[in-house]
């Protein structure tokens, strides 16, 4: 295990010394790191002091996922055809309905649309297999047929290959292939990329009391963990996404703590992708307690985790999400427009 963690200190400032490294080939770059150790404080080096496989990892340019490139970010839509998601349950869960949503998406910027039959909000119990399929094969076909990268939100390898017989790209496990140890022979067989999320506990209880040694650090060698678990089982690791699993077995505290730091999985050498949208604790920081309300704290989320380099964030306010990350990096002077 890890007893020391580098964490590349992010900048998208236009005062870029000559020297400085690039996070991941894409828009940020860091000449400072911090070090961080369980029970001491954290220290910050110049990059010169990183050991090399750290600089490595940080550095090196992510592959193209589903022909999409990594170098900029990527805005990946949410489309919960459920009757029971936290924030939009029962709005999409007819196909005429989802259908227009993600051509909406779609054409606000949304170069992935994240497909979900099965609803994993707090308390939120498990849905049959057969019926997550037939919730999702066919609104993923329609969608894959316009040429729009789909990926499938699902915890089941039989969901999961269903979804990339109909058309799907990615696959987006919430479990990390811990729900079903199948999902990593789906991955390995498809040869399609898989986002490795973490939570704590099943759905049903994760929110009960969730406790963390150190929540960054805990999460971080969590997926190092299921990183190395996935690449034993045939999946190449250029094709491995994380997720740190914001609101999944989390308090607000342990939320905050993974934002103030996202950079640090980078030290992992796999994208990041970040999803916070209108979850709970954006209310209860903004007090907006109904979850649609939450769009403007959401947008925000989503520019401090491009800042720290995140190349995926999962949003259900796309519009917004797009209009904002254009003016970010317009004023930034950063040669990408999202």
């Amino acid at each position: 295990m890890t007893t020391q963690y580098f964490r590349p200190i992010p900048m998208m400032d236009a005062a870029r010394p000559a020297s400085a490294l690039t996070i991941a080939g894409g828009w940020c770059w860091f000449d400072r790191v911090e070090v961080l150790e369980r029970g001491r404080k954290p220290q910050i080096i110049s990059d010169s002091d990183v050991p090399q496989w750290a600089l490595d990892a940080i550095t090196a340019p992510r592959a193209d996922i589903a022909g999409l490139s990594l170098a900029k970010p990527q805005m990946m839509g949410i489309l919960n055809v459920t009757p029971d998601s936290f924030s939009d349950g029962g709005q999409f869960d007819a196909p005429v309905a989802a259908l227009a949503q993600a051509a909406a998406m779609a054409e606000h910027g949304a170069s992935i649309i994240d497909i979900g039959g099965e609803s994993t909000r707090p308390g939120a119990v498990e849905v049959a297999v057969d019926q997550e399929i037939e919730r999702t094969q066919g609104i993923i076909a329609q969608v894959a047929g316009t040429g729009t990268v789909v990926s499938i939100d699902t915890r089941k390898a039989p969901v999961a290959k269903a979804a990339a017989d109909a058309g799907a790209l990615i696959l987006n496990d919430v479990s990390a292939m811990e729900f079903d140890p199948e999902m990593s022979n789906v991955a390995a067989q498809t040869q399609l990329p898989i986002c490795l999320m973490h939570a704590q506990g099943l759905p049903e209880f994760m929110q009960d009391d969730p406790r963390y040694d150190d929540v960054l650090l805990d999460v971080y060698d969590y997926l190092a963990g299921r990183i190395d678990a996935a690449v034993a089982a045939g999946v190449d690791r250029s094709r491995i996404i994380t997720d740190p699993g914001i609101g999944f077995g989390k308090t607000k505290g342990h939320n905050l703590a993974l934002l103030r730091r996202l950079s640090l999985f980078h030290t992992l050498g796999c994208p990041i992708l970040l999803g916070a949208s209108r979850k709970r604790f954006i209310g209860e920081i903004s007090n907006a307690q109904d979850a649609a309300e939450r769009a403007s704290g959401s947008v925000s989320v989503a520019l401090d985790g491009i800042r720290h380099g995140v190349q995926i964030v999962r949003v259900h306010d796309t519009l917004e999400t797009k209009q904002a990350l254009s003016l970010m990096f317009a004023v930034n002077g950063v040669g990408h427009d999202s």
